[in-house]
């Protein structure tokens, strides 16, 4: 029999529906911002041309800024929400660490962008995409419903 890990002990696992549901709502929260943005410099565009390429630059990375830090900072807050984007948030989820210890910045940071992000993102892309699919996928047919990526960092996603 494996043994369960602090962190997880009794706590429901969620579903592979509920994180990919998350997943989407997260993504349509940062989508926000950047119709926003698009109709800022389209505005900016009509009056001045170098306006709106500093609007477009300035904003392009203040965008960078934000979906690099959202997952992180939010899933570092205190209380009941830790570990949770407000995408997981509305879907009623959240990540938990196999240590029992609280999500933190930087261990929010090391799980959404280093390893979701650059390792499975953007090195999977090298390879066709076979790792980014098989990161989403393999929750399906884990089983304790763990993405890859949880798998690399010890943490299980649960119902909130």
């Amino acid at each position: 029999m494996q043994q369960q890990a602090p962190g997880w002990v009794g706590a429901p696992l969620a579903g592979w529906g509920a994180r990919v549901g998350a997943t989407l709502l997260d993504g349509l929260i940062l989508l926000v911002p950047v119709v926003v943005l698009v109709v800022i410099i389209v505005a900016v565009a009509a009056g001045s041309d170098v306006g709106a390429v500093v609007v477009g630059i300035v904003g392009f990375l203040a965008y960078i800024l934000a979906a690099l830090f959202y997952a992180p900072v939010l899933m570092a807050r205190g209380g009941d929400n830790n570990g949770q984007t407000w995408g997981k948030q509305i879907v009623g989820i959240k990540v938990v660490r196999d240590s029992g210890q609280p999500f933190d910045l930087g261990s929010g940071f090391l799980r959404e962008f280093v390893v979701k992000n650059l390792l499975f993102g953007t090195v999977g892309g090298f390879f066709f995409a076979i790792p980014t699919l098989l990161d989403w996928l393999w929750p399906l047919w884990d089983d304790q419903n763990r993405a890859l990526h949880d798998m690399v960092v010890s943490s299980h996603v649960v119902k909130a």
